[in-house]
């Protein structure tokens, strides 16, 4: 707030410097004052002031009521679904591709077969006149295959020969990366996508677009704006301009290091570090139905999947999650399960539906939109809470 309030001050200083009065009622309107709030602002100092006062009062009323907690696009007023049957009834579904599902097991390209699976049932499902967004990662993976053959390809004999220089020019800056990345990500989805007669718009996000109220507005009415005309958005973290994320961060507080985040209500808030978060908190922004998290891995498991002895959970209450053990990050992404899960049970507390489900298994987002049984379903209905040691063998 302080950081708008200042922003603001610097607007009305910044309206001295027009000298005449039709450029400051065209300056007053361009900043969405109405007429009469116009009519009270005279020149010189105490027009300034009360053009401050005036803007001061609108953002602590007006655009308090855009915050997250009273969002009218949120599902507040009703649960989320709850069997997998109710899918089917979604008409806002928010699908977040991981790093591991849109890059080869190779690392060394994108997994065009894969995501152009992806791409026809997105495409279906929009066609059916169901809103879909997409958030995806992949932009840092995709540029650092890029800008890693093309170092290799300008190293001289005695760099390749040095295992220090092979190691840095073969991982450039995560930022960087994601900088030539982005737009080959994007160039690749725009081609798919026409193949279906969809058109696709890129939204890039950071923290302050979710924490500030002014960019929260602003990006859920874009979003929605785009929804209304029949464009896909597809949704990505900023991370040519964002600080590099440390370790666990996004579940610093809850539990990291245990292996059993607390995904309890008295810690309702989550960062925004990883693509998880940020489809949670976009899912929860724009009042979707459901989201569905792809990655690498089938869904939860009672230990980690390389343990013997996991079993695959079909159905997730969190309040269960006590007898659940997360393993590590995927092989290309920064989030991990424990991520996912957070996320997905922050959204899930907001009336949004979540499926957590492997990517790279064929046709896993119709068959889940049809009810089928894949991947691990999150759902608060106690009566149906048994233990986990029951639902995997079920």
């Amino acid at each position: 707030m302080a950081n708008l309030l200042y922003g603001l001050n610097n607007l009305c200083t910044k309206s001295a410097i027009i000298g005449n009065t039709n450029g400051k009622l065209l300056l007053y309107s361009s900043i969405g004052l109405r007429p009469q709030a116009v009519r009270r602002i005279h020149n010189g100092k105490r027009g300034l002031r009360a053009l401050q006062d005036h803007l001061h009062k609108e953002i602590e009323s007006g655009l308090k009521s855009n915050s997250l907690d009273d969002n009218p696009n949120r599902n507040v007023l009703r649960n989320a679904f709850e069997t997998r049957n109710d899918l089917r009834n979604a008409q806002r579904i928010v699908v977040k591709l991981g790093s591991a599902v849109i890059t080869r097991e190779d690392e060394c390209g994108l997994a065009l077969g894969r995501l152009a699976s992806i791409v026809e049932q997105v495409s279906q499902l929009h066609n059916e006149g169901k809103d879909v967004l997409m958030v995806t990662s992949g932009a840092v993976a995709f540029g650092k295959q890029r800008l890693g053959t093309e170092m290799r390809m300008s190293m001289s004999m005695r760099e390749t020969l040095s295992p220090k220089e092979l190691f840095r020019r073969a991982n450039p800056d995560p930022r960087a990366a994601a900088a030539v990345g982005q737009s080959g990500l994007m160039a690749l989805y725009d081609a798919m996508f026409i193949q279906y007669g969809v058109h696709i718009a890129q939204v890039l996000v950071t923290k302050p677009d979710f924490y500030n109220p002014i960019s929260r507005y602003n990006l859920r009415s874009t979003v929605l704006e785009l929804l209304n005309l029949n464009i896909i958005p597809i949704i990505n973290t900023n991370d040519a301009v964002v600080s590099p994320a440390l370790p666990d961060s996004d579940l610093a507080g809850v539990g990291v290091g245990s292996g059993r985040p607390n995904l309890s209500a008295i810690n309702p808030v989550i960062s925004i570090q990883d693509n998880d978060s940020l489809a949670a908190h976009l899912a929860v922004e724009v009042g979707a139905d459901s989201l569905i998290l792809m990655s690498d891995v089938n869904g939860i498991y009672t230990l980690p999947p390389d343990q013997e002895g996991a079993r695959l959970l079909h159905t997730y209450v969190p309040s269960n999650q006590e007898s659940v053990t997360f393993g590590g990050k995927s092989r290309v992404g920064l989030g991990g399960m424990e991520s996912k899960v957070k996320s997905a049970a922050w959204a899930l507390d907001r009336g949004v539906s979540v499926v957590i489900c492997n990517g790279i298994e064929d046709q896993a987002i119709n068959r889940i939109m049809s009810g089928k049984r894949v991947g691990t379903f999150f759902t608060q209905s106690k009566e149906k809470t048994v233990s986990v040691q029951a639902l995997a063998a079920n």
